[in-house]
């Protein structure tokens, strides 16, 4: 045997290893993921380009090295900033930081704040759903790489940039990751927001208890992927360990419902959720209420 074919049996077990891990934990789905993920487009189309309602100025920023490699971010500001504004990490959904999470990320900074949309597939950008759950496997099977990535990119907001406040968003895999930054960060985050997180159910009590900040959580009735009784569970734990936590189910939405770029984009669901949010964010983060 070659030694390139040997180099592609071992990353070929060291993958198939990182699945079983995967599966056996409950951690990932890879059927699951590609059913609720089936009408998505790796590219945005034109409906997802929203322009932002103020100009905005933007930067690809490294923010940190993993084994050696800089990892670049999508950052964007108001144009006509003169002061630290609050920032917001904005995770990616499982295609990668494409040109749709720019045009979120955009959207987000036209609202007034500082928003760094973190990378946690160290440059890569899938095109297809198989390459998708590849990449969503990775980061599962490397969670320490991915929670030091966040905190890099916490750090580049807070210390660096001065944000007086920072808030966690992201959408679908990203989502699970807010929550995973909230937990990572119990008492620092101002707020978090998760849209339709898969991996709501992996927190325990006891780590929700440590949770200081408010949350806001979006979710779409019709989820295949995610059970209305897993959210609802999220919610009367929140509830009942006395958070502030807003945990909201879309009738007639399912997964992906805010994504402008699938088809399972329900644009009068999307709005609202957008508004929520934003009034969400302008609560906990500046004066405006």
């Amino acid at each position: 045997m070659g030694r390139f074919s040997k180099q592609k049996l071992v990353l070929g077990v060291i993958f198939l290893a990182t699945l079983l891990i995967s599966l056996g934990l409950g951690l990932v789905k890879p059927d699951a993921l590609l059913a609720v993920h089936r009408h998505d487009y790796p590219s945005p189309t034109e409906i997802a380009m929203v322009e932002p309602k103020a100009p905005v100025v933007t930067e690809t920023v490294e923010y940190v090295t993993i084994d050696g490699k800089a990892i670049n971010g999508y950052y964007a500001y108001p144009k006509d900033s003169t002061k630290p504004l609050p920032g917001i990490l904005a995770i990616h959904e499982w295609w990668g930081l494409n040109e749709n999470i720019k045009a979120m990320t955009r959207r987000l900074a036209g609202e007034g704040y500082q928003v760094l949309a973190v990378d946690l597939y160290n440059g890569q950008i899938a095109k297809t759903p198989e390459k998708a759950t590849q990449l969503v496997l990775e980061v599962t099977g490397n969670p320490l790489g991915a929670e030091a990535n966040i905190t890099k990119a916490y750090n580049f907001l807070a210390k660096e940039k001065q944000a007086p406040k920072i808030a966690s968003i992201g959408w679908c895999f990203g989502g699970s990751w807010s929550l995973e930054t909230a937990l990572l960060f119990p008492q620092e985050l101002d707020a978090a927001v998760i849209y339709y997180g898969g991996e709501i159910g992996t927190a325990t009590e006891k780590q929700l208890a440590t949770l200081e900040m408010p949350i806001l959580g979006i979710f779409g009735a019709e989820d295949e992927s995610i059970p209305v009784a897993k959210v609802k569970k999220l919610g009367s734990t929140l509830n009942k360990l006395g958070k502030e936590a807003d945990i909201q189910i879309y009738d007639h939405a399912g997964h992906a419902f805010a994504n402008p770029s699938g088809q399972n984009y329900v644009p009068k669901a999307a709005e609202k959720a957008w508004t929520e949010t934003i009034d969400f964010l302008n609560k906990n983060l500046t004066d405006a209420s």
